[in-house]
C-alpha cells in the first residue's frame, strides 16, 4: 500500500518536469519566431499550449485524490499541496509563451520587434529559458540549495528588462508607438516567465524544508 503511495508521489513530481520540460520548449520556439518573424512556428506554439493545460489539469486532479485517500503530512503534504501552485505557475509560463508567440502571429510578415531590441531579446529568452531548465532540474533532483539560486539567476533577466525601458524612454525612440507597445508587453511576458520559474525553486525549498527562501514579489 505504501510502495503505491510512494510511487503515486514520483509520479506527480516527474509529471511536473514533463510540464516544465514543455513550457520550455515553448519559450524557446516563441523566441524563435518572434525573432524571425516564422508564423508556423508561432502558431504550434499556440496550439501546443493545449498539451501544458490537460497536465495541469491532470497534476491537480492526481493531487487531491493523494489527498483524499493517502492523508499526507509533513514534507510529503507539502510536496502534493505545493504540485498545485507549481502546476499552476507552469501553466502561466507557458501561457507567457502564448503571449510571445501572439505578438509575433499579429505582426506578421513583419518582425514586431525593431532592429535595435532584437539583441536584447534574444539575450532576455536565452536567459528565461535557461531559468525554467534550471527549475525543471529543480524539479526532478528536489535539490533546495539549487531550487534557492534560482532567484539569483533570474538578475540577469531582470536586468535585460530594466534595458528594455531606458530604450524605450530615450528620446532617440523612433520607431513609434505600436512598436513600444510591443516591445514593452513582450519585455513584461518574459521577466514573469522568469519569475515563475524563481517561484517553482522557491515552492520547492518550502517542499524540502518547511522554510522559505526569501520572496521575490510578482506584480
Amino acid at each position: 500500500m505504501r510502495t503505491a503511495y510512494h510511487e503515486q508521489l514520483t509520479g506527480l513530481c516527474a509529471q511536473l518536469g514533463q510540464m516544465c520540460g514543455l513550457a520550455v520548449s515553448a519559450m524557446e520556439r516563441a523566441t524563435q519566431a518572434l525573432l524571425e518573424a516564422d508564423l508556423s512556428l508561432a502558431e504550434q506554439v499556440i496550439a501546443d499550449h493545449e498539451h501544458i493545460v490537460a497536465l495541469n489539469r491532470r497534476t491537480e486532479e492526481a493531487a487531491l485524490r493523494i489527498l483524499a485517500l493517502q492523508q499526507p503530512v509533513a514534507s510529503e503534504l507539502r510536496t502534493v499541496v505545493g504540485s498545485i501552485h507549481v502546476a499552476a505557475d507552469i501553466d502561466r509560463m507557458g501561457a507567457l509563451a502564448v503571449h510571445v508567440a501572439g505578438i509575433s502571429r499579429l505582426r506578421h510578415p513583419d518582425c514586431a520587434l525593431p532592429a535595435d531590441v532584437r539583441a536584447s531579446f534574444a539575450e532576455m529568452g536565452e536567459r528565461a529559458v535557461e531559468l525554467a531548465k534550471s527549475a525543471q532540474e529543480v524539479l526532478m533532483s528536489r535539490d533546495p540549495e539549487k531550487a534557492a539560486r534560482l532567484r539569483d539567476e533570474d538578475d540577469a533577466v531582470d536586468a535585460e528588462h530594466r534595458h528594455l525601458f531606458t530604450l524605450l524612454m530615450d528620446h532617440k525612440w523612433q520607431d513609434g508607438v505600436c512598436s513600444a507597445v510591443d516591445v514593452a508587453l513582450l519585455g513584461r511576458y518574459y521577466e514573469r516567465f522568469a519569475d515563475h520559474a524563481v517561484e517553482i525553486g522557491r515552492r520547492v525549498v518550502f517542499e524540502a524544508t518547511g522554510g522559505l527562501p526569501v520572496h521575490k514579489q510578482m506584480a
